[in-house]
């Protein structure tokens, strides 16, 4: 890719694509092409094809997605597996199409069997049988990684999957039923801080153990890989984490004391309830990321130093009127 190069970021306002658009502006790229949900719905392979045919993008980065937390996969996994899917087949099978130069798909860990070993390697990939909770969200990214994988096999095409861990940062979704735990403990603990109040509700019993990744390495990993490699030297898919994993206990832990010492409420201590009857998920997910690291690839962020990051974020978008509680 160069500075002039047409690159389209699918999905720019999540998560993972606002950190996509910091890492490439931040690398000069100036010919960004970028759709809201409203103006260009993914699952709609006309509308797709259009965009396509109209923009001609050189370069994708695939961050596009239906996503949430254990709540969420649980309760709507028909729309989870169908959006998904449509997404996935819609876009590769147009950069296609269009003679996209290389395309990079993002996936999720939950692509690995609920109890694969671990570490997570990549060979783990259908070994055993998924995590029920999320399963359908995890079907749907394996046929994405399958997807680019066979158009790199028959027609030659440079379309390369990374699988990164549980993401948190600038952008996360704070919703205590559809978000993930770190950006719900974040929420929980600051209206824990703001009430006075004595404890906070974790679902589960604490025990099972998570690796955490900040969005923006992440980006700064998926541009790392878009500049430098090709689907030949990433293979199938390669994983991206920091490689470090902590229980939701210690978790807890670390986002209670970060919400104490940001903007302290003098006299204010919470204590921890496990409400046991909601579900564990996966007994331990964290990524071998040993391929990643030979090519040349590191996580720089902590998660202590993340975790603060994305709380001050989180108090100046309540601040600016912009994120509601």
């Amino acid at each position: 890719m160069t500075p002039s190069s047409r690159v389209w970021v699918a999905g720019h306002r999540g998560l993972v694509g606002s950190a996509l658009v910091r890492e490439l502006e931040k690398r000069g790229y100036k010919n960004l092409l970028l759709r809201t949900h409203q103006e260009l719905d993914l699952t709609n392979q006309q509308a797709v094809e259009d965009f396509f045919q109209a923009e001609r993008p050189e370069y994708v980065f695939l961050a596009a997605a239906r996503v949430g937390g254990i709540h969420a996969n649980n309760t709507y996994p028909a729309q989870f597996i169908y959006d998904n899917l449509m997404i996935a087949t819609n876009v590769i099978h147009a950069a296609w199409r269009h003679g996209v130069k290389k395309l990079l798909n993002l996936g999720s860990s939950c692509i690995y069997p609920k109890l694969a070993p671990q570490p997570l390697k990549e060979e783990y990939l259908l070994s055993g049988p998924l995590e029920s909770t999320n399963e359908a969200y995890a079907i749907a990214k394996i046929a994405a990684i399958k997807l680019c994988k066979y158009y790199h096999n028959q027609y030659g095409c440079d379309f390369m999957s990374a699988m990164p861990t549980n993401l948190y940062g600038y952008g996360d979704n704070f919703d205590l039923q559809n978000s993930h735990v770190l950006p719900a403990l974040i929420r929980k603990f600051h209206q824990a801080k703001v009430n006075g109040a004595p404890a906070v509700e974790i679902w589960g019993t604490g025990k099972p153990l998570r690796e955490f990744l900040f969005a923006d390495d992440l980006a700064e990993a998926c541009v790392f890989l878009m500049e430098t490699q090709t689907a030949d030297s990433v293979g199938e898919f390669i994983n991206v984490g920091s490689g470090v994993d902590l229980t939701i206990r210690e978790l807890a832990e670390l986002v209670y004391h970060v919400v104490q010492n940001v903007e302290p409420v003098p006299g204010w201590s919470c204590d921890f309830s496990f409400n046991t009857s909601k579900p564990d998920g996966t007994p331990r997910k964290v990524m071998d990321v040993s391929r990643i690291e030979k090519l040349g690839w590191k996580a720089k962020t902590s998660l202590q130093e993340g975790v603060e990051k994305t709380y001050r974020w989180f108090l100046g978008q309540l601040q600016d009127g912009r994120l509601r509680l």
